[in-house]
């Protein structure tokens, strides 16, 4: 499917991304419960949402902050769990570099999971599209996501310990980052580092405040690059 105008675009990348928020919503609501439970308040709660908007990262610092870590621990392990952002910037720097700077500036902000796996895959289905119609697909696609992350961190925040325990919404995150990391292991490097990636966070589990996943995504990283460039 080709679209020919900013317009189309946009509203295929809505369509792309609306799936996403079935798994956005209760990821976001266990957020907002598991922050009230750590003692944020409502407005904390949020304004973690929407300075960080980045799930895994803030799950991974409010535990850390939770076990009363080093604030430099604190900022490490959620900055190794957030440099995929970094190799998901270098990915579409080919495809939306040319943009003005405040519109990338906008496209950095809302460079999440779902934005950058819808947009790649359709960006390389298109080598047609021209700059207006990419950069109006990528913010298509998180049009959705991102209110939803918003609105249902505040909603599991105001609902707090009233959500049962046994309703297990953290069922999200694991079953978000299959859907979109297992389309991309396509190369012998996209699948050495995600094994080595797992494998060391199984093998460091043991250690304190989480440090075997820092080991475990620098590792990772540095595996799948090292083949990069090897090929």
């Amino acid at each position: 499917m080709s679209a020919t105008t900013p317009k189309s675009a946009y509203w295929l990348g809505v369509r792309d991304g609306a799936p996403f928020v079935l798994a956005v919503a209760p990821f976001a609501m266990l957020f907002g419960v598991v922050a009230t439970e750590a003692g944020l308040d409502l407005l904390q709660t949020l304004s973690f949402s929407i300075v960080v908007i980045a799930g895994a990262a803030q799950f991974t610092a409010l535990q850390l902050m939770v076990e009363q870590a080093p604030v430099i621990i604190v900022l490490a392990t959620a900055l190794a769990v957030n440099l995929r952002m970094a190799m998901y910037s270098a990915a579409l720097v080919p495809y939306l570099g040319e943009a003005p700077l405040r519109t990338r500036a906008f496209a950095a902000y809302f460079l999440v999971d779902q934005s950058y796996a819808s947009s790649i895959a359709r960006f390389e289905q298109n080598p047609g599209w021209g700059l207006s119609q990419r950069t109006a697909y990528f913010f298509g696609a998180i049009t959705l996501v991102c209110p939803m992350w918003y609105v249902m961190t505040v909603v599991g925040a105001l609902l707090g310990n009233a959500i049962p325990g046994g309703l297990a919404l953290d069922f999200a995150l694991p079953i978000t980052f299959l859907a979109l990391i297992a389309p991309m292991l396509r190369t012998r490097a996209h699948a050495a580092a995600a094994v080595v990636s797992v494998a060391l966070a199984l093998t460091f589990a043991f250690l304190p405040y989480n440090l075997g996943l820092l080991i475990a995504a620098l590792a990772g990283m540095m595996t799948g690059a090292a083949l990069e460039r090897r090929a």
